[in-house]
C-alpha cells in the first residue's frame, strides 16, 4: 500500500468514527477443525500419522466419529500431535444404552460435546417421532450437564423435508430443551435442503455451537471447501448470533482425503468476513 492510500484510508476511518458509524474490522477464523470421517481410511491405517499430518496442515481441532471408545489410545495421540477433540459423533444406541460409560470416556478424550450424528428411517416417520428424539436428547443432556458435557444434534437433509405441514428439524428445535440441547448445523445438507442458515441463527440465537463446513457444487454435489457456491463468509459473519465456536471441515467422499484437507484449510485460513 502506498503512503497516500494509507493516509486516505485512515482518514476515511476516522471520519466514519467521527459521525458515529462503527469502523468494521474483517475477521478470520482463529482455529479450524476437521471431522475425522473425512480421512477415515487414512486414520484407520495410521491413526497418529494422520493426526500429525492434519496438525502440520494447520488444524487445531478434530471431531471424532466412532472413535470415542478408543480412549486409552486417542488422548495420548491428541496430546502428542497438539490437537484437541472438543466433539464426538455418536449414534442413538450410545445415548439410550451406554450413556454413563460414554460420558466417562468423553472426559478421558477431552470432549466437550457429544453429537447425535444420525437417526434412522423409523425415527423420522412423523413429527411425533422427531419430538421423541428431542425428549431423549433432553434427558441425556440433563445427565451430561452434571458431567460438564453438552449434547448436540447433527443434521442431514431429511430433517428439512416437509412433514405434516412442518419439518422434523423444527420439531427437534422446539421439543429439545433449548437450555440443554444444542445443534451442529451441517451447512451443506441444510443448504441442499433449501434451509437458510441465517434464518435459523436469527430464530434460534446461541443454539449452534458448531458447524460442519462442507461446500456444494452447482449440481448439488459435495466438493472441496472453496470450490463450491456456499457463502461461508456471510454465514461466519453471524457466528456471534449463532453461538458458533467450532468450525469442522468435512467431505463425505473426498477423492484424495489429505488433499481435500489441505485445500479446505488453506481456503478457510485466508477467508475474511
Amino acid at each position: 500500500m502506498q503512503r497516500r492510500d494509507f493516509i486516505a484510508g485512515t482518514g476515511a476511518a476516522l471520519a466514519a468514527s467521527a459521525v458515529g458509524f462503527p469502523v468494521l474490522r474483517r475477521a478470520r477464523l482463529d482455529r479450524i477443525g476437521i471431522q475425522l470421517y473425512s480421512v477415515r481410511d487414512l486414520f484407520a491405517a495410521n491413526p497418529e500419522g494422520t493426526l500429525a499430518a492434519l496438525a502440520k496442515i494447520g488444524y487445531r481441532e478434530v471431531e471424532t466419529a466412532g472413535y470415542a471408545k478408543a480412549t486409552a489410545e486417542m488422548r495420548p495421540m491428541l496430546d502428542r500431535t497438539g490437537l484437541k477433540a472438543p466433539s464426538a459423533h455418536i449414534d442413538l444406541d450410545v445415548i439410550t444404552k451406554d450413556w454413563s460409560r460414554t460420558l466417562d470416556a468423553a472426559h478421558t478424550v477431552g470432549h466437550q460435546y457429544l453429537v447425535l450424528a444420525w437417526i434412522g428411517a423409523e425415527e423420522r416417520k412423523s413429527l411425533a417421532s422427531y419430538r421423541r428424539i428431542g425428549e431423549i436428547l433432553s434427558r441425556a443432556a440433563e445427565q451430561a450437564r452434571s458431567a460438564g458435557i453438552e449434547v448436540m444434534y447433527h443434521n442431514h437433509d431429511f430433517e428439512f423435508a416437509p412433514l405434516e405441514g412442518k419439518t422434523g428439524y423444527d420439531a427437534l428445535l422446539h421439543s429439545a430443551d433449548r437450555n440443554l440441547v444444542k445443534f451442529e448445523l451441517d451447512l451443506f445438507w441444510a443448504t441442499k435442503a433449501g434451509a437458510d442458515p441465517l434464518k435459523l441463527f436469527a430464530e434460534w440465537p446461541g443454539r449452534f455451537p458448531a458447524v460442519h463446513v462442507k461446500d456444494m457444487g452447482p449440481n448439488q454435489s459435495m466438493v472441496d471447501v472453496g470450490d463450491g457456491t456456499i457463502d461461508f463468509a456471510k454465514i461466519f459473519a453471524r457466528r456471534a448470533q449463532a453461538g458458533i465456536r467450532h468450525f469442522f471441515v468435512e467431505h463425505d467422499e473426498p477423492k484424495d482425503a489429505m488433499l481435500f484437507a489441505k485445500k479446505s484449510y488453506d481456503h478457510l485460513a485466508k477467508l475474511t468476513f
